[in-house]
């Protein structure tokens, strides 16, 4: 009898054993065990409303549409260059630090340079060379140029005609910045939102939280994704930095808008 109750309570004994090993194999988990909830990235909206109100020129404007916002400039600088005809408030000779300096024969000519800007930019499925002329517009209404010199060249002989704000006018009086606009860095910082693209990404200064950009910190497109003062969230933009190609890479990281002149 008492090799029955033996039997029966080592029958009962497994019993529970093998229950217990089943809730903790392969088929259940505990609440430690679960996977963590990973949430599916949301897409991207941005939108430059917001800074618009930054640009601020002589013979500029902007009006929204849309989708898009239309800048009118009529390219004039706010500052001094040697590049005004010698009739011009602000004209003065060259004072920069540039002893290379040369000044170039064109002088600065009212514009009517025309932009169509998205207002919600987006990464472009098939990315654009920039062309050459305007290619963005700053803050003050003056056009942005790419890296390249008359030709598809390299800037190094041409900086040599940059004013005492790294500015100069192209043959019709188009005048533009390649590289820096030091103008609007001594204004604002050198952290400040300085313009935009053609393709609605903001550009902003040489130094982002108070470290110095390089172009190791960028893509090939002269930009990253980042917080800054204007978009607390983050968004795409592009930098100025002191080396090739100074403002923008191998090309547009949106689809650019239209522009005309």
């Amino acid at each position: 009898m008492k090799s029955q109750k033996k039997l029966l309570f080592l029958a009962a004994l497994l019993a529970l054993i093998f229950i217990a090993c089943s809730s903790s194999d392969d088929g259940g988990s505990t609440p430690e065990e679960e996977d963590p909830i990973i949430e599916q990235p949301q897409d991207t909206d941005y939108d430059i409303s917001s800074i618009l109100s930054k640009f601020e020129g002589t013979g500029l404007s902007y009006a929204i549409n849309g989708n898009t916002v239309t800048f009118t400039t009529q390219d004039l600088p706010n500052h001094t260059s040697p590049y005004w005809p010698e009739s011009n408030p602000l004209h003065a000779d060259y004072n920069g630090t540039n002893n290379q300096f040369r000044l170039n024969p064109n002088r600065i000519a009212a514009q009517n340079i025309v932009f169509t800007i998205p207002l919600h930019p987006e990464e472009a499925t098939n990315k654009e060379a920039t062309p050459m002329g305007p290619i963005g517009i700053s803050r003050n209404g003056v056009v942005f140029f790419n890296q390249y010199a008359a030709g598809g060249s390299p800037l190094t002989n041409e900086i040599n005609s940059f004013d005492q704000w790294l500015g100069h006018p192209a043959g019709q009086g188009t005048y533009h910045y390649h590289i820096e606009p030091t103008y609007l860095t001594s204004q604002f910082g050198d952290d400040a939102f300085l313009g935009l693209l053609s393709d609605g990404f903001p550009v902003y200064g040489p130094v982002e939280d108070g470290e110095t950009i390089t172009n190791a910190d960028l893509d090939a497109y002269h930009g990253h994704t980042h917080a800054t003062d204007d978009f607390p969230d983050g968004i795409y933009h592009y930098h100025i930095t002191s080396d090739d190609p100074y403002l923008n890479g191998n090309g547009f990281f949106g689809t650019p808008g239209n522009v005309s002149q």
